[in-house]
């Protein structure tokens, strides 16, 4: 479980496809620091086990289906990527539960600068999970944790509106994030659940 509190901004060193998908090295120094063999880092908002680790750098196996249906078959070495350790019991929860476990891939199609040194996105959300997001509730993109400002329900997609400021710009990939771009998204899982126990009725 993590918070979508980005914690520092990795370098993929080498993507090696394998057998079982591909292996994905990283280079960083915070959550490096006092990894094991088998811990959990989120990678993009992805949840991914820790298999090998030296001085400054650790490598994860993605399976097909992550790379498949995460922007992890996208990276390519010298990308950054946002990285979190694992919520612990007695931290401070920032942000919003997130699991690590993406949803869908979704795309930046509109970024505007405000006065005030923010920036204005809007993201398009792709497999059906526009139905969970309500305007300001929380959303994760790319393993940011994230305060929805708009919901547009559009004929082919659901655009999400968030906004974006200084400080999380600088330290994490919203920085340099495009128009174009494609985002890992991970929906409140709390509204999953809802949808769960309280099906839609018809009424006769």
């Amino acid at each position: 479980m993590f918070t979508g509190i980005v914690e520092e901004l990795g370098t993929v060193r080498a993507v090696t496809p394998n057998a079982s998908g591909a292996r994905i090295e990283v280079s960083c120094d915070v959550v490096v620091a006092d990894a094991r063999l088998g811990d959990s880092i989120a990678v993009d908002g992805c949840c991914l086990t820790v298999v090998e680790l030296g001085d400054g750098w650790w490598t994860a196996d993605a399976q097909p289906e992550s790379l498949a249906r995460t922007t992890l078959g996208q990276l390519t070495p010298g990308a950054r990527v946002n990285l979190e350790r694992p919520l612990r019991l007695d931290d401070r929860l920032g942000g919003h539960l997130v699991q690590g476990h993406v949803d869908s891939v979704g795309t930046v199609v509109h970024r505007a600068p405000e006065g005030d040194g923010s920036v204005r996105f809007q993201i398009a959300l792709d497999g059906g999970t526009g139905r969970y997001v309500v305007e300001k509730g929380s959303i994760t993109f790319d393993g940011v944790s994230l305060t929805v400002t708009e919901v547009d329900d559009g004929d082919e997609a659901v655009r999400v509106g968030i906004a974006v400021i200084p400080h999380t710009l600088e330290v994490t990939t919203f920085g340099s994030r495009a128009v174009g771009d494609a985002v890992n998204v991970e929906v409140d899982v709390l509204a999953k659940y809802v949808e769960r126990l309280f099906p839609p009725r018809r009424l006769s």
